[in-house]
């Protein structure tokens, strides 16, 4: 199969394109036929080593966790899906796999794609969503009615973030981001937008009941104050610069805490039932070809795309050959 793959670590340039084996199915999974995948940051941050430099397992690695295709093998133990089936999820971070043109994904992570995307929209959606609803609901405590701030409402995360505080019950919604993301984020649901670049949310007298900060780029010690009395704080990577902040939490209410997202088939079934119904939906910023896909990491590392980078596989109303 075609594939990208890397044998060592470093920049976008180790990425190479060609024939790699095709995966095996093993027990409990399922072979999909990819038709789209997408970039997230840990796709390139593991295929730079960060933040530690480790050895390439199994080399070469395909990376990639985001993926939506088509069905083609199932293997024992295997009953919700059948040949195929539409379906989307994430791969494991320590082996990715969906840069590639077949995929091998745990069929209780995967779900049936949304009746109502296509393949490259169902791509955008698994490893973001997920972070946003866990972080949200699970890391944040959010209650009914809360009011949120969600810092970088632009970014793949902060787009879904926005949406799902919306259908989780959130009160009020605040977003920040630059002034040209600015309707974009009204438009998601946000209840008040501030533009970063303008004006610093932690200088205001305001007060939220949870900050999810998408981006990483606030500390906790920088939005105690913004907090309510039993405000909670979530980011979705930890700042060494932080320590001292996660120190006096332990004498305050207000509690700092960092996301691990993890690939749960429940929690996707959920954003896809919000999906369908148009509570929430993805947005794509640009999409490039497979082999294409060093330049896709390179527009990511730049950290200005506003909603996900899709990597297309089988490009729409193509015709496929069969594995």
């Amino acid at each position: 199969m075609k594939a990208i793959f890397y044998e060592k670590h470093g920049d976008a340039d180790v990425l190479q394109y060609g024939e790699q084996p095709k995966p095996e199915v093993k027990d409990g999974h399922i072979l999909i036929r990819v038709h789209a995948a997408s970039v997230n940051q840990v796709d390139w941050k593991m295929r730079a080593g960060s933040p530690l430099p480790v050895p390439v397992i199994g080399s070469p690695a395909i990376p990639g966790r985001d993926v939506a295709g088509e069905v083609v093998e199932i293997g024992k133990n295997v009953t919700p899906f059948k040949v195929g089936d539409k379906v989307f999820g994430m791969l494991s971070s320590t082996i990715g796999g969906a840069y590639a043109e077949f995929a091998v994904m745990p069929a209780d992570v995967a779900v049936v794609m949304p009746a109502n995307l296509n393949y490259k929209q169902a791509a955008a959606v698994p490893l973001t969503a997920l972070t946003a609803l866990q972080a949200l609901r699970d890391k944040g405590e959010l209650e009914p009615g809360e009011r949120v701030l969600i810092n970088g409402a632009s970014s793949a995360v902060g787009i879904f973030a926005v949406q799902i505080a919306k259908a989780l019950g959130a009160g009020e919604v605040i977003g920040t981001c630059s002034s040209d993301h600015i309707k974009l984020v009204k438009d998601l649901g946000a209840d008040q937008v501030i533009d970063y670049k303008k004006e610093d949310f932690t200088k205001h007298k305001e007060s939220y009941d949870l900050i999810l900060d998408a981006v990483a780029k606030r500390t906790f010690a920088e939005s105690k104050d913004s907090l309510t009395e039993n405000g909670r704080y979530v980011t979705t990577v930890p700042n060494p610069k932080d320590i001292m902040g996660y120190v006096t939490s332990l004498f305050t209410d207000r509690k700092p805490k960092t996301m691990m997202v993890k690939d749960q088939g429940e929690d996707l079934a959920l954003i896809k039932d919000w999906i369908e119904t148009g509570s929430v939906k993805p947005i794509i910023d640009k999409v490039f070809s497979l082999k294409d896909a060093a330049d896709a990491q390179r527009y990511s590392e730049k950290e200005s795309a506003s909603g996900k980078i899709i990597i297309e596989v089988i490009p729409d109303e193509e015709g496929v050959t069969k594995p």
